[in-house]
């Protein structure tokens, strides 16, 4: 592409840039604008993407996003032109200021100190660079608006980028900014997040579901079309404006479904569902309207009881607003329809992040509000030490599904689900928690565990002489609680982490044991540990008794994990001898050969996963790479927190390796069925069999069944094999 070429495409996408802010409600600012884009234009000149179009197309893209997708005005877009300026050429941000103002300066500041990715090299440097993007939450929400996106352009155009960094990229996406796109009301953004996320990590399972979806989008059209006439004509009858869109799950919707379920895409039927936008002609009409509709749609439909979600008279924290029914349709399937408003239906598009103070200059605090306020009061009393615990907590707080509970003048509260009567506590005030001896719910007396259920009314007990102890970190549910509970106690927990330290390593010398990864490892895995610091805790505090430690390397051949390692891998004493390790820096992909495992590979015990997976490698402090699958939820963490630590990895065993796994099995208990069961797997199959477990309860049978095999491959043709027999009604893997 010439030059030319190149400034006649970048002026037609900062025009196609005009014209959508043009179609806004905004004050016109394009004088502003323009000058933002020359200055942004002249600061990238002469550098190109990874793509080899002009860089100034991404800051363009980015203005576009924040223009159409969230709704912002002429200093969000100023702010998104330039906000790689800072960070990528050698203009500072006083430069900025002085052509600018302090307020554009300022969301170009809080982007630049968040950009190039949420995460850096090390433990510390990953939580400080999250918490940085998090602060920006109470200071200015233009900042992380304008960075989802910034992080939404950057995954539209992923394709251009290595597997390994597609990877990292789509770890953090999935594991942070979908679920604080649907935190923030952005669910449009959300599902483009997840759907793009899941294409790259797994293309093979995205194309399948995306065919599948198209090949049922005709029947379930005209099952929308057949369900919604009659709703149609009493609508009409009622004089209502209003339209009806239908909606199909999208593919990872419908994947994550048939993995948290466990079923197949045919046995998914609530792949449609149909969303009424009512058209009030008076504001103070939008609710009886909503339950009018509500009141037509059940009169035709017969709802589930347990399905009717209103989130009218009790919205969600994020603003949402919509009344929920599902309904058993004409051809026998649940349908979902979600009733809303015009206005409604624009806060659950756009997010209500995107009306906020700046637009309406409303001063009231608002549901937002005190929800930035709870991140400020995580961030304050949180330890930034630990990467994967921080974001736990931090996870705890975007996706915790909400109840609603009272206060004794009947005040109510929203408080995350399954929330104990200590939470309630610590979320009215520290003090409170801190001296909570138990609590009355609906004038009943339970102690501080008490899991509290939405509409209870709440009284919290206290008394001077009440003290926190470590066993409430147990107790209490929310990261608010937790957070403020280790401020407290830490000087206890870090002398019982001391404590549990000393204790594991004396055991490890006393093993006469290195006091390494290794070892360690061993101990995290047999004791059920994800970290070291966690080990040492529970063994610092008396939870754990490791006296039978010294066993697991009395022989090391009998320890259950180092003989799954040799009987399955062939390791060898002059495998242990060299054992290679892998440099990340160096090592983007690796093959997985039957030679390497046990001395540069290993399987995650979280997982299993087995050739045919679709995985990915985590290289340990020790350099030895962990397989996992690329769905497995401590691979999503690992993905967001080390992401310069991942790798691709492709399975090369060629049916040189067994590996282990699980099949479930479901059906109806007849004489000789255990006896078929074993001679397909063992005689039709020659598939070991390590464990075998069934039971029975009025005539329906269920069964485990662990064995080795040598590819998903091995187990789909089982499985599909086990079907057959008339007895059985379900066979699938499971985790």
């Amino acid at each position: 592409m010439t030059e030319v070429e190149e400034a006649i495409l970048v002026q037609n996408e900062f025009e196609a840039l005009l014209k959508d802010y043009a179609n806004t409600a905004h004050k016109q600012k394009v004088d502003i604008i323009t000058k933002a884009f020359e200055f942004a234009k002249k600061a990238h000149h002469g550098v190109k993407r990874r793509s080899g179009e002009p860089y100034i197309m991404h800051p363009l893209a980015v203005a576009r996003i924040v223009v159409n997708e969230i709704g912002l005005g002429s200093t969000s877009i100023c702010a998104a032109l330039l906000h790689d300026v800072v960070e990528d050429t050698d203009y500072t941000l006083d430069d900025i200021e002085k052509a600018f103002n302090p307020k554009i300066a300022s969301i170009v500041n809080g982007l630049t100190k968040i950009s190039g990715g949420i995460f850096g090299d090390t433990k510390s440097a990953q939580a400080e660079n999250f918490r940085k993007l998090i602060l920006t939450i109470p200071e200015d929400i233009r900042v992380i608006l304008i960075k989802m996106a910034d992080r939404m352009h950057n995954m539209r155009t992923l394709g251009s980028m290595p597997p390994a960094k597609q990877l990292k990229i789509c770890g953090e996406t999935l594991y942070i900014y979908a679920p604080l796109a649907q935190r923030l009301g952005f669910f449009q953004i959300k599902t483009e997040f997840e759907n793009l996320c899941f294409k790259y990590e797994q293309p093979a399972m995205y194309r399948k579901l995306e065919t599948q979806l198209t090949q049922a989008k005709p029947i379930l059209e005209e099952t929308c079309r057949t369900f919604v006439r009659p709703i149609r004509k009493i609508l009409d009858s009622y004089g209502l404006k209003y339209s009806i869109i239908d909606r199909i799950k999208s593919p990872y919707s419908v994947f994550h479904k048939m993995q948290s379920k466990n079923c197949t895409f045919d046995e998914i039927y609530d792949l449609l569902a149909v969303r009424i936008i009512l058209d009030p002609q008076q504001p103070e009409r939008e609710k009886p309207d909503c339950w009018l509709t509500y009141s037509a749609i059940t009169s035709i439909y017969k709802p589930h009881p347990e399905r009717t979600r209103d989130w009218i008279n009790t919205p969600k924290s994020n603003g949402y607003e919509a009344l929920h029914v599902t309904v058993m349709g004409p051809g026998g399937n649940w349908i979902e329809v979600q009733i809303r408003s015009t206005r409604m239906n624009d806060i659950a598009e756009r997010g209500l992040a995107a009306h906020w103070k700046y637009k309406t200059g409303e001063h009231e605090e608002s549901d937002l509000d005190q929800w930035f306020k709870s991140v400020k009061e995580m961030l304050d009393s949180s330890d930034f030490s630990n990467a994967i615990e921080f974001m736990d907590n931090f996870k705890l707080n975007l996706y915790s599904s909400e109840m609603f509970v009272f206060t004794p003048n009947g005040d109510v509260k929203k408080m995350p689900a399954h929330s104990t009567a200590l939470d309630f506590a610590f979320m009215l005030h520290s003090d409170l928690g801190f001296h909570c001896i138990g609590a009355k719910v609906d004038h009943r007396l339970v102690p501080a565990d008490y899991e509290l259920q939405s509409g209870d009314q709440v009284e919290i007990l206290t008394s001077n002489s009440q003290q926190p102890s470590i066993e409430w970190l147990d107790i209490c549910k929310t990261s608010k609680a937790k957070g403020q509970l280790k401020t407290y106690l830490k000087s206890e927990i870090k002398e019982k982490t001391d404590i549990g330290q000393h204790r594991v390593e004396g055991v490890l010398m006393a093993a006469k044991q290195r006091i390494n990864g290794e070892s360690l490892q061993i101990l995290l895995d047999h004791y059920n540990f994800k970290t070291k610091e966690d080990l040492y805790y529970n063994v610092g505090a008396d939870k754990v008794d490791i006296s039978d430690a010294p066993k697991l390397f009395e022989n090391q051949n009998s320890n259950r994990l180092m003989k799954f390692w040799r009987l399955q891998f062939g390791s060898s004493k002059e495998d242990d001898a060299i054992r290679r390790t892998i440099d990340p820096k160096k090592d983007k992909s690796i093959d997985l050969t039957a030679s390497e495992f046990g001395r540069a590979y290993k399987i995650a015990d979280c997982c299993n996963p087995i050739p045919g997976d679709d995985v990915l490698g985590f290289i340990d402090e020790n350099g030895t790479v962990i397989v996992h699958k690329l769905n497995c939820p401590e691979a999503e963490k690992l993905k967001a927190a080390f992401g310069n630590k991942i790798i691709t990895a492709n399975w090369k065993t060629q049916k040189m390796l067994s590996f282990k796994a699980t099949i479930e099995i479901r059906g109806f208990d007849n004489p000789g069925l255990l006896k078929e069961i074993v001679h397909i797997i063992s005689d039709d199959y020659n598939i070991n069999m390590r464990k075998i477990n069934f039971e029975t309860n009025n005539k329906i049978l269920t069964g485990i069944i662990e064995m080795y095999v040598y590819s998903a491959e091995d187990t789909e043709t089982l499985c599909r094999k086990l079907l057959k027999l008339d007895s059985i009604t379900e066979a699938k893997r499971i985790n």
